[in-house]
């Protein structure tokens, strides 16, 4: 029988002993580095419910970063989320929207960054200033900004991304790079029902891509 986590301001301690008692006996998914909470303020597909006490507590990877979206996150907010995550024994991201983003992304003291990369000339420019902290950069669910695998610098991680692998014909996109290129898989959970990453799995199975696993 698994034991009950009860709420409180020692949350984060239960957990990190919890899980030692508990790994295990669970199934979990090596990695998800792609997850948002309540942090986003202004993304109207995150829940209340999505908070990073409730992902911790779930526990559905042996590896679990949170991405939240740089643009919402002012230097208070900031500290406060990196605080908690940092109690829940989490690796620290932010979700950068683009070049214009970077400059800011730069001075968060992160363990790596999820980078929207259009295919513009500045964007890809932009990806490369971010690899100079020398921390994981990774593609942000590259088939819907319209990136250009072939463009990204080598070390940048390319994600295949649960929420919207489906959308586009991932076959024909991802395929040519299959073999070439460094692949992570990404929940993008906004909600508790989202954190899993069956069809981005199920796509990278298909064609053959190994995950690489960041930390």
């Amino acid at each position: 029988m698994l034991p009950v986590l009860k709420s409180g301001k020692d949350d984060a301690a239960v957990y990190i002993s919890v899980q030692k008692n508990i790994a295990h006996i669970r199934i979990m998914i090596k990695q998800d580095l792609h997850i948002h909470t309540v942090y986003s303020t202004g993304d109207s597909s995150v829940v209340p419910e999505q908070t990073v006490e409730l992902v911790a507590k779930v526990g559905h990877a042996e590896i679990i970063g949170i991405s939240d979206h740089l643009d919402y996150l002012d230097d208070a907010a900031f500290a406060e989320y990196s605080e908690k995550i940092r109690a829940f024994g989490l690796k620290l991201g932010c979700e950068v929207d683009g070049a214009d983003w970077v400059h800011r992304a730069l001075e968060m003291p992160t363990d790596y960054y999820i980078y929207h990369c259009r295919d513009e000339k500045k964007q890809y420019k932009g990806l490369e200033k971010l690899l100079y902290r020398e921390v994981p950069v990774i593609a942000a669910h590259p088939m819907m900004m319209g990136t250009k695998i072939e463009k990204l610098p080598e070390e940048v991680y390319v994600e295949i991304n649960n929420r919207y692998v489906w959308r586009r014909d991932w076959r024909t996109f991802y395929a040519p790079h299959a073999r070439t290129r460094k692949f992570v898989f990404g929940s993008d959970a906004h909600q508790p029902n989202w954190l899993n990453q069956t069809l981005a799995r199920f796509a990278g199975g298909q064609l053959g891509i190994k995950e690489t696993v960041l930390f």
